[in-house]
This record gives structure tokens, sequence and C-alpha cells, in this order.
């Protein structure tokens, strides 16, 4: 492959000389932004001998480095993917912290990109099953990774493959006898925004094989996902979701800063202590259960009774609102009086 730099009408171009600072003990927004010039080719450039006393304590996953691995197989980030790379090992730090990874867990990561955050975990003693799409970063982080037999990394849509026969195998092959907590798995990864929801909605359930789920999202999802009992007009389906099958906890903001590309919003992160299936809302069925959460929603300024005739009759609606002391024309949006919003 050509070591000429990649040309990008995206980018600025980076001095050598120059080092973005390294966020102390909070989250700033300390790197500089990656904003485009109109009008002139712009390049990927990365510095080849830089100050050697500064580079001994700057991180191994930043800018410039980022920027290296990804000319190293002449790749460019790519929208459709979601791909927006951490710059800051503060953060991957802190994300593993959040789960509380330790030497000896099985983590799964969604994305690993260029590995910043796969470092981290692995540094921390962790087996990493990694999952990637695009098969360009799935080679490079085999790459990186190779001498050590606590990583694996497979070439698939996590949207798509089979991660619950995935996880099992694995866990199985490491289970501890002499601990109970070694039959659990955790997640901690840097998704894309774009399929925040779909990887919610797959990993939540999963609370015989994850204990917690931590993620770095979109920080306008972040807030909606978790601050469920504000009983808003942005209360949604997914609300009631994350609540059956998860405890979910707001940790922190990451300001968009520390993103390459930097995209238009900032992340938070979050982290989801998963239930037991005897922990969930007894219901006689989730999946009918879910299923009148959504017709609910589906028409909420309608009467339940008039929502839900489709599942039983108006009568049984009836007395099952007023078994819970509501009367028969209350709707959806009545959420604060609903059983339901209170999971």
């Amino acid at each position: 492959m050509s070591s000429r730099p990649l040309s990008l009408q995206s980018l600025p171009p980076i001095s050598p000389t120059t080092t973005p600072p390294r966020s102390q003990t909070t989250l700033k927004p300390t790197l500089p932004a990656h904003n485009s010039t109109a009008g002139t080719p712009l390049y990927i450039s990365c510095a080849t001998n830089g100050s050697r006393s500064r580079s001994r304590n700057r991180s191994p996953d930043d800018y410039r480095s980022t920027l290296q691995a990804l000319n190293s197989k002449g790749r460019v980030p790519r929208k459709s993917l979601g791909q927006h790379y951490m710059l800051n090992s503060d953060i991957n730090e802190q994300l593993a912290s959040a789960a509380h990874v330790e030497e000896g867990d099985v983590v799964l990561e969604i994305g690993p990109g260029t590995g910043s955050l796969t470092n981290v975990l692995l540094n921390a003693g962790a087996f990493v099953l990694a999952i990637e799409k695009d098969p360009y970063m799935a080679s490079l982080v085999s790459e990186r990774f190779a001498s050590t037999e606590r990583f694996k990394v497979l070439k698939e849509d996590f949207v798509k493959c089979h991660i619950h026969s995935h996880m099992t195998l694995l866990l199985g092959s490491k289970k501890s006898l002499d601990d109970p907590m070694s039959r659990y798995a955790k997640v901690v990864s840097n998704i894309p925004f774009n399929i925040s929801t779909e990887v919610v909605k797959l990993l939540l359930p999963m609370g015989d094989i994850f204990s917690e789920v931590v993620l770095l999202l979109q920080e306008e999802t972040a807030v909606r996902l978790v601050q469920s009992s504000l009983r808003t007009s942005e209360y949604r389906p997914i609300n009631i979701f994350v609540n059956f099958y998860s405890d979910p906890e707001y940790k922190f903001k990451v300001p968009r800063t520390n993103f390459f590309p930097q995209p238009n919003v900032d992340a938070a992160v979050v982290v989801f202590k998963l239930k037991q299936a005897a922990d969930y809302p007894r219901v006689s069925s989730t999946k009918s259960f879910f299923s009148m959460v959504n017709s609910a929603f589906n028409g909420k300024r309608k009467m339940l009774r008039k929502s839900l005739q489709h599942i039983c009759t108006s009568i049984e609606i009836e007395e099952a609102l007023g078994s819970v002391g509501l009367p028969a024309t209350v709707s959806c949006q009545d959420q604060r009086s609903l059983p339901w919003m209170t999971l």
C-alpha cells in the first residue's frame, strides 16, 4: 500500500507538532474540532517524530494514532456505519470502570473500531469478544491484538448475529466452579448512534447472559431512556421496555469533541443493570404485555377500551381498569395514572 497520505474533503490538516491535550479529572471538550474547510483538498497526515518526552505520557489511541491506523487500511470513517472513533482513553477507562471490569471477566464489545476501548478492556484482564461489521476494521483489530489469546473478533452485523448462542458457548468454556458470577458476561461498547435502540432491545432481555450493559449513546437518547419518571410527551414504549428488563443509570456526559469525526451531538454513558427473569414484573406473557403497551401508545388519545379491543373485549378492559381504580374512559395520554408506568 502506498505511503502517500489519504486525501479527504472533510478533515483539516493536522500539524505534526500539535498534541491534543488529554482530559484530566473532568470531561471537557479539550480536543480540537475536526470540521471541514470547503473548497480546499485536505489530507489525513500523521506525525512521525513528535516530542518523545510528551509522547511517553500520551495515549496510544489519540487523534493522530487513530488516523494512522485508518491510513494503514486505506479507510475513512463510514457515515452509513455510524463510525465515530473515540480519541480519549480517559473516557474508555471510565467506561470500563462503570462496568467494574476486572481480571477474568468476559466482555462483549460491539464495534471495536481501531481497538481503543478494546485495549483498555484487555489491560484490565478481561477476555473480549468483539463484533465488527466493517471487515477492514475487523482485520485491523485482529492484527493489533494477535499476540493475546484473550481476544476474538467476529466479522458480523450485530443486529443480525446470534449473539446469545455465541455468548452461551463462550461462557460455557470460561465458567469457573468457584465463582458463580463467572456465568455472566458484561457489555461495554461505544456503539454507532444509529443502531442504539436496536442494540438496547436485543441486549436487555438477556439477563441470563449479561449482568450489566454499559453503552456510550447519543446524549439525547441516554436521557430519554433513563429519565422515564418525567412522564412527558417523550415517554414511549421503549421506556417501559427498559425498566421492565433493567435498572438504568445515567453516568456521565461525553462532549462531541472527543470523537473522530466529530458528530453533531454530544454523547453520554448509561449503565443498564439487567434483571433476572424472577425479578421481571409479573405478567402472563411478555409478548402479549408489550403488544398491549404498543397498541395503547399507538392511540394515545383514544380510550383504552377502544385501543385494546383487538386484545380483549371492552367489558374485560373496563373490569381490569376498575380493579386498579381507573375509570372506563381513561386513555394512554393519562400517563400518570396507568399501572405500567410504574415499571
